[in-house]
């Protein structure tokens, strides 16, 4: 446990940006080394371990590596030394907890039933790397018939495994809308096309969107959190800009709902003699576990400190693309306590390193349990 504490502070203080975790990559290849395991790169940052069993099949386990754009505000002795950017995911916490299986993997003298690859994938908040992963080829390398991985998580008590089968998290897509009108004078509002108006009508169009054209059994949830329009007080605006959010846990759905904005944005430009230029691609699909991994994956763990989920998360990951190439389970372990009640991605975001121990003891339940993959 020590050395899994000690992990997670060193890295905690060198967080870095997607697909530039070059210090990180360099810290998690030492530690792999000093254990006595060859490692190679994928993705320049990536790092692999492969561990042959002798088996015909691979059982692969998942940490993220990368940082976010934040700038920490706890008053620890292993606080961030990167201005402006912080390990706020808890992503210090899943490589350490990796790092704790491959010296658990050490210890483990009889054969396993699996070979087992372990990954540490770079840029999961963006650009959702995975995909990058699975498309260059590394699971049909070594033969990769699951997945698994976790994210501490501080909603659920510390300590607390929590899963659920099928739908565990959202496809999301990050949209984005300008709308060109034409400027005038204020006080001669009819020579000009005012987009913050436009921008009005669109954004209650939205909402109106999903109450009306969606079913209320589907959920959906589209944000904007961003809006900005004019230049001056007394002009009507050229331009406004708006920034959000869809996700859902159904792909199908998620395009019905591209097409019903499109159709919103046709009418207002035929209604106005705007322009309206948008996009919002599909960056994660949604996280779907694999029903049988799942009763083996919940049959590994103590009733006392498992919560089966009533229902999905919002949130996204990119461990989807995984799941969208072979079965796979994902999990969370809970941070919650009374020192600790900061949520993701927040500036003062910590836990208590001890809850990494009760990820490494259930990867090395997985890998000596799981069966008929």
């Amino acid at each position: 446990m020590e050395d899994v504490k000690r992990w997670r502070r060193d890295l905690h203080q060198i967080p870095e940006l997607g697909l530039k975790e070059y210090q990180t990559a360099e810290y998690l290849r030492h530690e792999l080394e000093q254990m006595g395991y060859h490692w190679e790169s994928i993705i320049e940052t990536g790092t692999l371990v492969y561990i042959d069993y002798g088996c015909q099949s691979t059982l692969a386990f998942r940490s993220d590596i990368d940082g976010l754009p934040i700038h920490e505000k706890n008053q620890v002795d292993y606080v961030s030394k990167h201005p402006g950017c912080m390990h706020a995911c808890g992503h210090d916490g899943h490589m350490s907890a990796l790092l704790g299986f491959a010296k658990r993997l050490k210890e483990i003298k009889e054969p396993l039933n699996y070979n087992i690859l372990l990954l540490f994938q770079p840029a999961e908040e963006s650009p959702g790397a995975a995909r990058l992963v699975v498309e260059s080829g590394v699971l049909e390398k070594y033969h990769v018939k699951a997945i698994f991985g976790m994210h501490l998580m501080p909603m659920i008590e510390e300590g607390k495994i929590a899963c659920k089968s099928g739908p565990l998290m959202a496809m999301c897509g990050e949209m984005d809308v300008t709308i060109h009108g034409q400027g005038a004078h204020a006080g001669l509002p009819q020579e000009g096309i005012d987009s913050i108006m436009i921008a009005n009508h669109a954004y209650m169009q939205y909402q109106t969107m999903i109450s009306r054209h969606i079913s209320p059994f589907s959920p959906v949830i589209f944000n904007i959190g961003e809006i900005h329009g004019g230049t001056a007080r007394n002009s009507v605006a050229t331009q406004t800009c708006m920034h959000g959010t869809l996700r859902c846990y159904d792909e199908s759905l998620f395009h019905k709902m591209t097409q019903e904005i499109q159709a919103i944005h046709d009418g207002l430009m035929k209604s106005y003699n705007c322009q309206i230029e948008w996009s919002c691609p599909p960056m994660y699909p949604p996280v779907m576990n694999h029903q049988s991994l799942y009763q083996q994956l919940k049959a590994c763990v103590d009733p006392s400190t498992y919560i089966e989920l009533d229902e999905p998360l919002m949130l996204a990951e990119d461990f989807a693309f995984y799941q969208k190439a072979i079965p796979g389970v994902f999990f969370f372990v809970g941070t919650k306590c009374q020192a600790y009640q900061s949520g993701l991605h927040t500036e003062t975001f910590d836990f208590h390193e001890e809850v990494l121990e009760t990820a490494v003891d259930l990867y090395e339940k997985l890998a000596r349990n799981i069966k008929g993959v």
